[in-house]
């Protein structure tokens, strides 16, 4: 049994979007209470690597001149250097503690993610491979039913069943054999007949061929035609529920890529991009990321990543939906660290800032400019 992505794609976040669909029947506002349901759940596991992070970079400059002192002690003897440093570790805390908590809900993210990429809010894919053998091995192929990995596909609002491409006599062909790909639900209940009972929904598969084109002839219906020998894969697509709902400026929910092939611009999709990158850029400085203590080269690194991050969804395109679900955790990150970042410090973090503060303002001040000498000796002999 499946207890990884699946498991929790299937069995917790698709059970919400139809709980809250039966509530308010809209996929956008699915979508919205989804993912804060899914952050507040995971909430106290990123205000803990939040936290560490706040901590660790208080502490960092204290604990680097620590290190250093320990290194040049002890640099004649490494095992007692090792030793010392791991009680500097152990007093401040481990930096990459705070990565822990990250990896923890890291399956369940994915798990949000891969549900938003599928179906009811996109359009379901299926790769066919498929080897064609001369004529004459006909008799050396032993056929054997192939089966694509099941998807849910929504049939209709709330209901939504498995489905998989099947090839009844394999995927091994020779040249001039006949077979049809077909949809199928895990239980053999054929796709065509769940189609006929939601007439109002028109979820009509199409196949491209991606791999081969020459070797094999397809039609609208899935049946194929061997027609040379070699490798050849098939895309199948079955078109999502909702892909082509909208919600409040958004056009499609299942719409992919910010530009068309004839040059039409998606400005809900743009303005969907700048937003991360704005939300990314202001949790950044929230959370201390944009401060590298003078280091010019970092300074450059950590301005430049929003616009990465935000430009790669350009060449990267991601469904409507999805990029929505992007902006919406990002905002509550950012109003997340926001808010932890306005806790009181323990008393023993402000007395090392409170240090650090002092510190600062002592080498402000020499490094002010005075008076030259030269000119008060000219003062002085004028009197």
């Amino acid at each position: 049994m499946d207890f990884g992505i699946g498991f929790l794609s299937n069995n917790v976040m698709l059970p919400i979007i139809d709980f809250f669909y039966g509530i308010v029947p809209s996929y956008g506002l699915a979508i919205v209470a989804l993912t804060l349901i899914v952050r507040f759940a995971l909430y106290p596991l990123s205000a803990g690597s939040i936290r560490n992070m706040r901590k660790m970079r208080i502490v960092q400059p204290l604990m680097q001149k620590r290190m250093a002192a320990i290194k040049e002690r002890y640099k004649d003897e490494p095992q007692k250097q090792q030793e010392e440093m791991v009680n500097v570790q152990k007093e401040f805390g481990n930096p990459l503690a705070g990565c822990f908590p990250l990896l923890v809900q890291m399956p369940v993210l994915l798990a949000l993610f891969a549900t938003l990429r599928g179906s009811p809010f996109s359009s379901a894919n299926y790769s066919v491979n498929l080897q064609i053998f001369p004529a004459e091995q006909i008799e050396q192929i032993q056929p054997q039913a192939f089966a694509t990995a099941a998807q849910n596909i929504y049939v209709a609002d709330g209901e939504h069943v498995k489905v998989a491409a099947i090839l009844p006599s394999g995927n091994k062909l020779t040249v001039g054999e006949q077979t049809k790909i077909q949809y199928q639900t895990i239980q053999g209940k054929p796709f065509q007949v769940l189609l006929a009972e939601h007439p109002e929904n028109k979820l009509i598969p199409d196949w491209k061929v991606t791999k081969g084109e020459d070797r094999i002839k397809i039609d609208t219906q899935g049946n194929v035609e061997a027609l040379q020998p070699g490798e050849v894969t098939i895309q199948g697509t079955i078109p999502g529920l909702a892909a082509e709902k909208g919600f409040l400026f958004i056009d499609a929910l299942g719409r992919v890529g910010a530009t068309d092939p004839d040059g039409t611009i998606h400005w809900d999709i743009v303005g969907m991009i700048v937003f991360f990158g704005i939300s990314l850029y202001v949790s950044q400085m929230l959370s201390g990321q944009n401060s590298s203590g003078g280091n010019p080269q970092q300074d450059t690194v950590n301005k430049i990543t929003p616009v990465i991050f935000s430009g790669m969804f350009l060449f990267f395109p991601l469904p409507a939906g999805v990029l929505m679900y992007m902006v919406i955790g990002n905002i509550f990150q950012t109003a997340q660290t926001y808010l932890l970042s306005r806790e009181p410090l323990s008393e023993e973090l402000q007395k090392i800032v409170e240090t650090q503060e002092k510190e600062a303002a002592v080498t402000e001040q020499k490094a002010l400019p005075f008076e030259p000498k030269s000119s008060k000796k000219k003062a002085t002999g004028g009197s």
